[in-house]
This record gives structure tokens, C-alpha cells and sequence, in this order.
């Protein structure tokens, strides 16, 4: 159950950057209200907005105009409260697996018998312990990924951001780890926000699915999905959804080219 009061609210955000120049507006008037415990996905084509949303959400960019805040506070930087996952796993090459996902607690002045216990902990949930004593390069694009997931949570973070976390991975890979992010999720309470290109992978994953549209960045619709867990691709209620969203995320190229 998600509580009432929410995690994070994003009010008429607006993003311009300067590019040589050109002016870019990557976020137009954008919108949202984000419960603890949501699973919401970030949908729309390239240059939709949807990272800069994200980043904005994590503290690495400032909005132009308008509010991000967590809590009711403003989001001012970085933070181990909001942890981000990105596509490329950004790892630390010379560190082990342990060592990798230890490294917040460490940085944090947790003792080692707390840093040890964290990772031990975040291993076993992400299903590396077999693994724990490798490197990075002697792991697969989903292990590493894994490694990437659990070094987040072993930071403590409340909200979970990721960027097209899993869209390098082959389709075997890929889905596996959609089902393994789903039974952390809901073991954990976690929030995540998660950017996506793919309809059905926001359909999977999501409790709401965030449509956006480019030219600058708006949020088109926010559509909360009443479908059973665990989600059958092949289903007609899930078809019925991809419908309407692919409607939805189609319908903006449609007007820009008749217009």
C-alpha cells in the first residue's frame, strides 16, 4: 500500500540549456506526483525529456523554472537517498564486486562489520554471491547491471532512478531482469522511477506509465495501470493497454506532421 504523503513532487519544471548557440528546451511545464512504494516508467522517443527529468529527480541538473522536491524540500544535489542506474552500469573497474557495492556504506563511516553485513545483505538479494570476489570485466552485461541495482540499494536509497537500465542486454537477459527487479521491488518497498522506450517493458514493470512527448519536453499523460500481477505480454488486457499508450505516445508525430 503507498502511503499519502509523496516522496516526490515535481511542480511546472521547466529545463532550457545552451548549446554553442542554440537554445534547447528539453522540459516544458512538466508535472508529477510520485507516492512511496510507486513503480512509475518514464515513456517517449528520444529527446522527449525523459533523462533530464530523471536527472533532475536525482539532483545532478537544476530546474530552469519551477520545483523538484523530496519530502516537501527542495532537491539541491546529489544524494544516497536517490540512487541512480544507468545503462552503461558505471562500476568501478578495480573493484570487486563486495567492494563495489560497499563502497557508499564505506564512504559513509559505517563500521566494517556494518559494511560487511550491508553487502552480504545486497549479494544474496541480487543473486551474486557465487560471484562476489570478481571483477567487473569477468562479469556479464546482467550481472554487472545486478551489481549496479544493489550497490544503490545498499546505499539506502529511498528512490531508485534508472535511466534505460536494461537497454543493452540481449531480450533473454533483459527479461529476466525485469522479473528479478520486480521481486526486489516489491520485497523492498522501494519507489523507482524507471526511463524506457519500450511500451510493453513500461507496461510490465509499472503500477502508472508516463507518457511523454518532445518539442520541448511535456508530460502528455499520466495513466495508472490496474493490471495483475505477474503480467502476461501475451494477454488481451495487456494488448488493450498497449494500445491505448502506443495511441497515446503516437498521436504527437502525428499532429507535428499534419501540422
Amino acid at each position: 500500500m503507498v502511503e499519502a504523503s509523496p516522496i516526490i513532487e515535481i511542480s511546472h519544471v521547466s529545463k532550457v540549456f545552451q548549446l554553442q548557440q542554440q537554445t534547447i528546451h528539453a522540459l516544458s511545464d512538466a508535472n508529477l506526483t510520485i507516492a512511496k512504494g510507486e513503480f512509475i516508467c518514464l515513456i517517449g522517443a528520444s529527446g522527449c525529456g525523459k533523462s533530464t527529468l530523471l536527472r533532475i529527480m536525482a539532483g545532478f541538473e537544476q530546474p530552469s523554472s519551477g520545483q523538484a522536491l523530496m519530502w516537501g524540500r527542495p532537491i539541491a544535489g546529489p544524494d544516497p537517498s536517490r540512487g541512480m542506474v544507468f545503462q552503461d552500469y558505471a562500476l568501478f573497474p578495480w573493484l570487486t564486486v563486495r567492494e563495489n557495492i560497499g563502497f557508499g556504506p564505506a564512504a559513509r563511516g559505517l563500521a566494517r562489520s556494518q559494511v560487511k553485513e550491508t553487502v552480504d545483505k545486497f549479494v544474496e538479494l541480487v543473486g551474486l554471491s557465487k560471484f562476489a570476489n570478481v571483477y567487473p570485466h569477468q562479469l556479464s552485461g546482467g550481472m554487472k547491471q545486478r551489481v549496479a541495482i544493489a550497490r544503490v540499494l545498499a546505499n539506502d536509497a529511498e528512490l531508485v532512478l534508472m535511466d534505460e537500465p536494461f537497454g543493452a542486454l540481449d531480450a533473454m537477459t533483459r527479461e529476466r531482469l525485469q522479473d528479478e527487479l520486480l521481486e526486489i521491488w516489491q520485497r523492498t518497498k522501494l519507489t523507482v522511477v524507471f526511463v524506457t522506450h519500450s511500451i510493453e517493458e513500461a507496461i510490465f514493470l509499472a503500477n502508472r506509465v508516463v507518457v511523454m512527448t518532445p518539442g520541448p519536453g511535456r508530460i502528455e499523460s499520466d495513466n495508472p495501470l490496474d493490471l495483475a500481477r505477474p503480467r502476461d505480454v501475451a494477454s488481451p488486457e495487456f494488448n488493450d493497454v498497449r494500445r491505448v499508450l502506443g495511441a497515446k505516445l503516437h498521436s504527437h508525430h502525428e499532429k507535428k506532421a499534419a501540422a
